[in-house]
């Protein structure tokens, strides 16, 4: 059985970094399922609540083997209903345990909004801090799979507006595993949002099990010329822009922020305040999303450094199309990332 003493943090001296796992790589779907796995061994709190989740091992097939490794008990399929299964887990972390629930598609957790946003992110304020709801939300997020309106949201902005709640978008498969891991570990409700394009990515994953800080953004890639900021699968988009960009001389940091709440903003800060140039980069819609707080930070906090304004890349403000062709035109891409960045880059030239 591993222990807590085993645990690896990037805040301590025998962190193991995503280069030193010694070429081992997982799938991101794999890395997920690894990081409840080795939770699960190491804290019987911990189950597992949600549809299809036990005997067929997930929609997406990332928990296909834990019922029969921790039995019905701990492994719990569930009706098709998310607010009852969402509540059920909500009574379960204040009674002790560490629930992490699977929503089979972030659309759906529009029916469970009334137990995470009344009460699970409630629960530790109105009882002065006497209580604490430790719960994981999984969330297959996103478009690029051609399944339309009602399975291809990605509503991180609705939670980050919610005080109590964390929001947690990793963007590799190294990231998924410590960010999942310090989820679990934490005594706050976590909304985790997997990428669904995401799950078949492959990367560096060290067996043991680790930890990342939540709310501590990584530089994915460092420049000096302007910023690009995301999250998730856009983080990806973005280094495909900033290879394009160094074709033509220009050098772009790319910042992944990993987590949206906490949000880092101290990395954002200062690699803002280097470039003086940054472009803000998110799935979900533009209109009073994600990105708009983003860039929100980037002012308040950078503003007598910029060069330039901020401008945004973000799906379009209608519902996701089932049309292949019409979905690639309203979410973002590399090309869009590019142009903007060039644009700023242009700005006040004549």
């Amino acid at each position: 059985m591993w222990s807590q003493t085993n645990a690896k943090t990037e805040q301590g001296k025998d962190f193991v970094d995503e280069t030193e796992a010694h070429g081992r790589e997982l799938y991101f779907s794999w890395a997920i399922r690894e990081a409840i796995e080795q939770e699960m061994e190491r804290d019987p709190r911990v189950i597992l609540i949600g549809e299809d989740i036990a005997v067929y091992g997930g929609a997406f097939r990332v928990t296909k083997g834990l019922l029969e490794k921790f039995g019905p008990h701990r492994v719990i399929d569930t009706p098709i209903s998310e607010n009852s299964f969402v509540g059920i887990a909500v009574g379960a972390a204040l009674a002790g345990l560490r629930p992490i629930v699977e929503i089979m598609f972030m659309d759906f957790i529009t029916l469970a909004m009334d137990a995470i946003v009344n009460h699970a992110a409630n629960f530790h304020y109105v009882y002065g801090e006497q209580a604490k709801v430790p719960m994981v939300i999984r969330c297959p997020a996103g478009g690029g799979r051609a399944y339309g309106a009602t399975h291809s949201k990605t509503l991180e902005a609705w939670f980050m507006h919610t005080p109590g709640v964390k929001v947690v978008v990793p963007a590799t498969p190294y990231d998924a595993k410590g960010l999942l891991i310090s989820s679990i570990r934490d005594d706050n409700p976590v909304i985790f949002i997997e990428c669904k394009l995401l799950y078949s990515l492959r990367g560096n994953v060290p067996a043991e099990p680790y930890t990342i800080e939540l709310g501590k953004a990584r530089i994915a890639r460092e420049g000096d010329d302007i910023t690009l900021i995301s999250y998730g699968r856009m983080v990806h988009e973005c280094e495909k822009a900033a290879e394009m960009l160094l074709e033509e001389g220009i050098s772009a940091e790319v910042v992944d922020l990993r987590s949206l709440s906490p949000m880092d903003k101290e990395t954002i800060a200062n690699s803002v305040t280097k470039t003086g140039r940054a472009v803000v980069v998110a799935e979900d819609n533009k209109f009073a999303g994600a990105s708009a707080e983003i860039m929100c930070q980037v002012v308040e906090n950078c503003f007598e450094y910029l060069d330039a304004p901020v401008l945004r890349v973000a799906a379009e403000d209608v519902p996701i199309p089932c049309a292949p062709n019409l979905e690639r035109a309203i979410l973002p891409n590399a090309f869009k990332i590019y142009n903007a960045a060039k644009a700023l880059l242009n700005w006040g030239r004549k």
